[in-house]
């Protein structure tokens, strides 16, 4: 469950990094295929629109982290959608890992234990969500 101070060290920490969400983006998706090679072929050649959208639904959740039922939806149909992309469960912590490194990295000695713990809550609760909305295509698929 999150607490209101993870919300507002999620949202501080956001507000510290939004500014070179470029630089972000381009750390993010560095590290997410240093670490997994194998997911490149799962994104587009050109990565522009796919950063701006990491950045712009990262901005979109910590916005709305103080009424997470308000995206909800449209957080398992961002998961149905990556499944239909071949998404799988394992692809979760391998992103959740590279967002760390990328805050980490962004955030130098701001990155501290407990925005760290914060963040993972974030990124665990919103994981959980896509995962959801993966299984309830895949139950719909199942059943046609």
């Amino acid at each position: 469950m999150l607490t209101p101070t993870d919300i507002a060290r999620v949202r501080a920490s956001f507000e510290r990094i939004a500014p070179v969400r470029d630089s972000v983006a381009d750390l993010f998706y560095y590290r997410l295929f240093r670490i997994a090679p194998q997911l490149r072929p799962l994104f587009p050649d050109e990565l522009s629109d796919q950063k701006r959208k990491l950045m712009q639904m990262m901005a979109t959740a910590v916005a709305s982290l103080g009424n997470l039922e308000q995206i909800v939806p449209a957080v398992m149909a961002l998961g149905a959608r990556h499944a239909g992309y071949g998404v799988t469960t394992e692809h979760y912590a391998i992103v959740g890992e590279a967002l760390l490194w990328t805050l980490e990295h962004g955030l130098g000695d701001e990155f501290t234990p407990d925005v760290r713990a914060a963040w993972v809550k974030v990124y665990t609760l919103l994981a959980t969500t896509m995962q959801a909305g993966a299984a309830e295509l895949s139950e719909l698929r199942a059943a046609e």
